[in-house]
């Protein structure tokens, strides 16, 4: 488990991972050593798995998001593994989640319009092993994106 420090440095990379540790360490109120030790650490047990760049999907041409849900034929754990390594497959598909209640899978798309999420529906989304029904949800405005773990310091 992490301490306050530890979520402290947490809490600043997940602000900036482009940050460096002397940075970093400063704001945490470390030594450089210090801090770089405990990076390692964190890398180390899994707590910190990678460092990636949030890009903007929108200046990039994506400017339509859909939420899919998807109820499969059968819920043996044959279907489920086989739809989930299909859908692992498919770059088009953001995320995926097996999920409790109406529908087995929700998924995320984002595509240039309406004729994009056609092509992703029929190519990548329907043509998925053990497909029953499949239910869209077009995002009308994103209110708040995901920004990280609230990871409180005291």
């Amino acid at each position: 488990m992490t301490d306050n420090i530890d979520r402290k440095i947490l809490n600043a990379i997940q602000q900036n991972s482009r940050r460096s540790i002397s940075e970093t360490a400063e704001i945490v109120g470390l030594s450089l050593s210090a801090c770089h030790r405990r990076i390692a650490n964190l890398e180390a047990a899994g707590i910190i798995q990678s460092y990636s760049a949030n890009l903007n999907g929108a200046a990039l041409g994506f400017k339509v998001t859909f939420f899919i849900e998807v109820s499969l034929d059968s819920q043996t754990e044959t279907a489920l593994m086989e739809f989930e390594q299909a859908a692992i497959k498919r770059p088009d598909i953001l995320e995926c989640h097996l999920m409790t209640g109406q529908a087995d899978y929700l998924i995320k798309v984002t595509v240039a319009d309406t004729y994009d999420y056609e092509r992703i529906y029929r190519k990548s989304i329907a043509s998925l092993p053990h497909v029953r029904s499949i239910q869209s949800s077009l995002v009308m405005k994103t209110v708040k994106r995901w920004n990280g773990y609230l990871l409180n310091v005291t």
